[in-house]
């Protein structure tokens, strides 16, 4: 049983070697989580992107196409004082 693929659990294809790992949430399917900045490099490196457009990619293709609870997160690397000031800001 534990190598069962888990029901609702989706990747992002073309983004394994951004792949870190997942996280589990009550009541919700396994989610994947990729590292943003290697997501990013994939880009350039096999689309050949500029950062930028690697970047606007990632942010209106990628991390808003929204399918259901186990839609795969992009995590942005920070301290924790980085993210208070972030979301203090917004």
């Amino acid at each position: 049983m534990a190598d069962e693929e888990p029901t609702g659990t989706m990747v992002a294809e073309g983004f394994e070697p951004a792949f870190l790992g997942y996280a589990w949430s009550a009541h919700r399917p396994p989610i994947a989580i990729y590292d943003r900045k290697r997501a990013q490099r994939v880009l350039m490196d096999m689309a050949g992107m500029t950062a930028d457009e690697a970047d606007e990619f990632i942010q209106y293709k990628v991390e808003s196409d929204w399918k259901g609870p186990g839609t795969p997160l992009f995590l942005t690397r920070c301290t924790f004082d980085d993210f208070i000031d972030w979301s203090n800001a917004e």
